[in-house]
């Protein structure tokens, strides 16, 4: 076993890097390592809890305030698991005051760096639970859309009110509270990530299907769809549930109706390639 077992690959977002700059000119180095050292512990959380679940890790990459844990599963884990790699990141802020509170019982630093640690560690926190993506409120609301919802009707509905949130500081930054060039930018960065999420929700939506496809997904029950003859496999597909095996009805003219397996409609797509395709025209062909 190498260290590359236990250790994940640590990479620094360039918008870090104009924060790292900033601080030496602003004489904030201090701040920022505190700062840097809270997102470590953080995401470690993340990971730590993500390890135990065996999760497919690549890295992590950190910036100013957060980072995120690249990893190999979209949509394909239970729900239950998400949340607790999702919460395991917040928790670590706990431990984190045990660490503080230690430290000040024991004088071991001056009470001005210990102020510095306790405001920095709630700010975090705090903002980290704000409901944007890809922050944990943001990962929160996702998951909560996702248990009633369906994962292409949740993601974006995230997106949307992740990119609202982001309006809403930025204007109230730029006009309410007092300007801070951090603070700005570290907005404009988190809009422009949503922007660009936005833009590949479809890749996002299509990587959760091919996982369906290749049978990598929980399923704790079934639910029914009832779409037209007319819908493409397109349609069908975004109305999928996560933990849920479809059984698909297909209302033809005269009240008739067929049933269609979600496997067979993955496989007609994936494999046959009918993307032009009615799943009323693919229910006739399997007659």
């Amino acid at each position: 076993m190498t260290l590359r077992n236990y250790v994940p690959a640590i990479h620094i977002h360039p918008i870090l890097l104009v924060f790292i700059a900033i601080s030496f000119f602003t004489g904030t180095f201090v701040e920022l390592f505190i700062i840097l050292a809270i997102v470590l512990i953080h995401e470690l959380g993340h990971y730590t809890m993500a390890t135990l679940f065996k999760w497919r890790i690549r890295s992590i990459m950190l910036w100013i305030f957060g980072g995120v844990m690249d990893t190999d599963e979209h949509g394909n884990r239970p729900l239950r698991e998400e949340m607790l790699v999702t919460i395991a990141g917040p928790f670590q802020h706990i431990l984190i005051y045990g660490i503080i509170w230690l430290i000040a019982v024991n004088e071991l630093l001056p009470s001005s760096i210990i102020l510095l640690m306790v405001h920095y560690n709630t700010l975090i926190l705090l903002f980290n639970l704000i409901p944007i993506w890809p922050l944990d409120g943001g990962k929160f609301l996702f998951l909560l859309l996702s248990s009633f919802l369906a994962y292409r009707t949740a993601y974006n509905r995230t997106l949307l009110i992740s990119l609202i949130f982001c309006s809403i500081f930025l204007l109230l930054q730029l006009f309410v509270f007092p300007f801070t060039l951090s603070s700005v930018l570290l907005i404009l960065f988190l809009l422009k990530e949503n922007r660009m999420d936005w833009k590949q929700r479809y890749y996002v939506f299509m990587r959760f299907l091919i996982k369906r496809y290749q049978g990598e997904t929980p399923i704790k029950g079934i639910r029914s769809i009832v779409v037209s003859c007319e819908n493409s496999l397109m349609d069908v597909f975004s109305r999928f549930h996560r933990e849920r095996e479809h059984a698909i009805y297909i209302k033809f003219p005269g009240d008739n109706r067929k049933t269609m397996a979600e496997k067979d409609c993955l496989q007609h797509f994936f494999y046959e390639k009918q993307f032009d395709k009615s799943i009323g025209e693919i229910a006739r062909y399997l007659d």
